[in-house]
């Protein structure tokens, strides 16, 4: 498999926006058509397009949804969903419509039996997004921390099935201040899963450098905010890690 640049789209209230570390008091909207800008991303060559639901995120069910499936039915890439799913029904919703992975990340720390059952009855179609703040699970759009360590729970779940993980670094993401590239690949190592970078990357260098621990089992890496400011554009992302 080769490695795969994720272009992000966040939404809320059906724009496109950044928040500056998870803090929704900081944000930037970039776009007012997630569906706009997917098919930009789309055009300029990206296989893979992945999409998170603010609100969902912080409300605890699907708001922006209907973006996230226009996007999964029209456009001739596919699309991954994170934020507000919280029950079998978003699940099947979403991947019934044409999106080919849901991303789970609170419910993996409050409720993990159910969620090495989607596992057992969905596959690689999950994918655990493990959002850590100094090495913590990070849950509710980032408003609490566990006590659970990232490597712990993404071991737990590996053997209950898990093949894809993102991780995000908290304190890195919309910081544009390079990714934690150790933390990554120490998930990668000690789960022996795909995992996916997420947070911090602010230039072609930082993609190439995320691209070094492929052997590892770090497969991708998530853009957002450095293609919305201009840093590089989403061809060039592309480019880079060929």
């Amino acid at each position: 498999m080769s490695f795969v640049i994720y272009p992000a789209i966040d939404m809320r209230g059906g724009q496109c926006v950044r928040l500056t570390q998870g803090d929704y008091n900081k944000e930037t909207i970039y776009g007012d058509s997630p569906f706009d800008m997917a098919k930009s991303f789309v055009d300029a060559g990206a296989e893979w397009i992945h999409m998170v639901d603010l609100d969902g995120a912080k409300d605890g069910q699907r708001i922006n949804d209907r973006f996230v499936i226009e996007a999964a039915k029209k456009l001739p890439a596919k699309v991954q969903i994170g934020g507000g799913i919280r029950t079998e029904e978003d699940v099947r919703h979403y991947l019934d419509n044409g999106v080919d992975r849901v991303i789970i990340g609170s419910l993996a720390v409050s409720q993990p039996e159910l969620v090495k059952e989607w596992l057992r009855k969905y596959g690689e179609k999950i994918v655990i997004g493990l959002d850590a703040k100094d090495g913590f699970v990070a849950t509710h759009g980032w408003l609490e921390t566990s006590s659970l360590k990232a490597v712990d729970l993404g071991k737990e779940l590996a053997e209950a099935g898990a093949e894809t993980f993102i991780f995000t670094d908290i304190a890195t993401d919309g910081m544009l201040s390079g990714p934690n590239i150790e933390a990554v690949a120490e998930l990668a190592r000690a789960t022996g899963k795909t995992v996916i970078a997420s947070g911090g990357v602010s230039s072609l260098a930082d993609l190439h450098k995320v691209k070094q621990y492929e052997q590892d089992g770090v497969n991708g890496v998530i853009v957002g905010k450095a293609i919305y400011t201009g840093q590089f554009t989403v061809r060039e992302a592309l480019e880079e890690v060929k």
